[in-house]
């Protein structure tokens, strides 16, 4: 999972750039209004896609009031929601890395121009539907603060709700589990006295490109953070094994 942890690593470093922080919640927001339309409800309760995407929003300390305003935007409780729909591209960075891009766009033909100008920048090409995708499987995830506990503690609590394999990483682990296990294990956690970082499900790849030339990692990078920086862009998801050293070499 290697190219799916160090990339998620840095879009937190990322995300806790104040900079980036308006940008964040812009997309929040819009997942939320995009839930809340598709399950005609303002109440997180009666809809678990919805109740994901207000729990992502609280996770980025995104305000309440203005999660209660997009969820009644969505549910068209009040006027104001743009008609948001899921697409999915495909695509090569530099070096053979797959990448997969989800969106959610209300102008198709300008998020297609955007992902493909992107790619063809940093030297990479848009794919045919379908030839990347096969390479990643969505697993569910939590994360959860290391705070002085050992794997066994977390074990013992997770086992009964899904847990399916720890990933430890400096001072936080990651614990997998099946997608629809994501809110029962968090639970789970929380009851505990664990304190959650995020919650969700994600793609993660079936095996890893090695990067070891840093000309390659960096357009790698410039790739991904082109990417994730499009308003349209709702996650990023590539399998890139770089060296930890090379990445903090390239973001000083």
């Amino acid at each position: 999972m290697a190219g799916h942890s160090k990339w998620a690593n840095i879009k937190h470093r990322k995300a806790a750039q104040d900079k980036k922080r308006g940008k964040t919640f812009a997309k929040l927001i819009r997942a939320i209004e995009s839930a809340a339309r598709e399950a005609s409800t303002a109440d997180p309760e009666q809809s678990a896609s919805l109740a994901l995407a207000v729990q992502k929003a609280k996770d980025a300390d995104v305000p309440k009031d203005t999660i209660e305003r997009a969820c009644k935007r969505g549910s068209g409780e009040d006027a104001g929601a743009a008609a948001y729909e899921i697409a999915q591209y495909e695509g090569y960075a530099p070096g053979g890395v797959a990448v997969l891009v989800d969106c959610l766009t209300d102008n198709r033909n300008r998020t297609a121009s955007d992902v493909r100008s992107a790619f063809n920048k940093a030297g990479g090409n848009l794919a045919e539907p379908g030839s990347v995708s096969f390479l990643f499987s969505r697993r569910g995830q939590v994360v959860v603060e290391a705070n002085g506990h050992g794997e066994d503690d977390l074990m013992l609590v997770g086992l009964d709700a899904g847990l399916e394999d720890l990933d430890h990483s400096g001072e936080q682990y990651t614990a997998w589990c099946d997608p629809t296990d994501v809110a029962g294990l968090r639970k789970a956690f929380e009851d505990g006295g664990f304190g959650i970082v995020e919650a969700g499900s994600t793609m993660v790849p079936a095996s890893t490109v090695p990067i070891a030339d840093a000309s390659e990692a960096k357009k790698v990078l410039r790739l991904l953070d082109t990417l994730d920086d499009n308003d349209d862009v709702q996650d990023v998801y590539a399998n890139f094994d770089i060296p930890e050293e090379l990445i903090e070499s390239l973001e000083e």
